[in-house]
């Protein structure tokens, strides 16, 4: 029997989902700000949690659930009130954290996809199945309506939790702006999102935001040991470099091998002017086959990241600081000397770019679409 984890539309395969998290690394400030507005009674309503994927938006959203539900009011009695919280942790044992890893807190609400297909029925299967609507439809908004009714007796904080606000269609998006115009008591939302400026202008105006940023290798380090994905610290340093410092993506290019896979591209294109041949298809074939979907879109990916710092070390004069593979600099450095060959890349690596993907969307044969997307590089 499999102890894999049910799939779940606001988890990152191979890692624990943010609820099961209780540790945020490396987002003091964001935590900071929020308990300022708590311990100064100016708490507001709506929280708009912004900044990369990956980078611990959610994690910070489960800890404030946890911190809230779980925080009682602070009441003046003779003996005068207790001190104000200092962070936002609470201890595993607590009930409210057994409530909340089995999605069986009665004062929170998660807000996301749900299962595929036009019927109830339908979507039920889907979801038991794993298989989730491409965005968060108004049904799912509606079921806020039962979760407020029956929450109700209890007089307590409730919090909901969006994950995530991008993904809301345009009638979901409209119910939880009218959510936010006329908050119900002791509600407190939390919306995540990723692309902040795709959202209603109007649902952006009406939550305090706290911006997350990249995490930093020392960061990244921690974070992946925490989700039981131990590295050297040169891989983190480049696991750091490549995801952007998304601890998210940093596990989908561990997932996926993807520090090999970048080793790889960056030995094809180091073999320019004259490719090697036989690495370049060996290449390419690494990515064809029934299962190797994945690999394609992460070569895709990490291609882009490839010529964007190579674009970036010819107009700068200089490579990344930080390597993500060992001999980086040096072939990054042949290859883009100048700003004019720097603004070339960027010009052919656009268009073959383009090209790839359109050729992904209309299902080209795997290994000649990488084969072609080197050969356009090479132009």
């Amino acid at each position: 029997m499999s102890d894999a984890p049910l799939p779940e539309p606001d988890r990152i395969a191979g890692a624990p989902h943010p609820r099961e998290t209780l540790r945020l690394i490396g987002q003091q400030a964001a935590e900071e700000d929020f308990l300022t507005a708590f311990n100064s009674d100016r708490l507001h309503h709506g929280w708009l949690l912004t900044g990369p994927r990956g980078v611990g938006k959610a994690t910070l959203a489960w800890r404030i659930a946890r911190f809230l539900l779980a925080t009682p009011p602070a009441a003046d009695d003779m003996f005068g009130a207790p001190p104000p919280p200092d962070n936002l942790d609470i201890s595993p044992d607590h009930p409210v954290s057994h409530r909340i890893l089995a999605l069986s807190e009665p004062g929170l609400f998660l807000l996301r996809r749900g299962g595929a297909g036009s019927s109830e029925s339908d979507q039920a299967k889907a979801l038991a199945e794993g298989r989730f609507a491409a965005e968060i439809r108004v049904n799912e908004v509606r079921k806020l309506g039962h979760f407020f009714s029956l929450s109700a007796a209890d007089g307590g904080r409730r919090v909901v939790i969006v994950d995530s606000a991008d993904e809301l269609n345009v009638q979901a998006a409209n119910a939880i702006l009218k959510m936010l115009e006329e908050p119900p008591a002791n509600t407190t939302l939390i919306l995540i999102s990723h692309q902040p400026a795709r959202l209603l202008p109007t649902i952006r105006s009406r939550c305090r935001v706290l911006r997350l940023g990249p995490l930093s290798p020392e960061d990244m380090s921690e974070a992946l040991a925490q989700a039981d994905a131990h590295v050297e610290p040169q891989d983190a340093a480049a696991l750091t470099e490549l995801s952007q410092g998304s601890v998210g993506e940093a596990l989908r290019l561990i997932n996926l091998d993807g520090l090999p896979l970048y080793n790889e591209i960056l030995s094809v294109l180091g073999s320019l002017p004259n490719f090697d041949r036989p690495r370049l298809l060996a290449l390419s074939e690494s990515c064809a086959g029934k299962g190797k979907e994945a690999r394609l879109d992460l070569l895709l990916t990490l291609v882009d990241q490839a010529t964007a710092r190579l674009a970036r070390t010819g107009v700068t004069g200089q490579p990344p600081l930080n390597e993500a593979a060992p001999k980086e600099a040096g072939i990054l450095a042949r290859l883009s000397p100048d700003a004019h060959t720097g603004r070339h890349w960027a010009t052919i690596a656009g268009q073959a770019s383009d090209r790839a993907r359109h050729a992904r969307a209309v299902n080209v044969d795997p290994a000649a679409l990488v084969t072609d997307l080197f050969l356009q590089l090479k132009s």
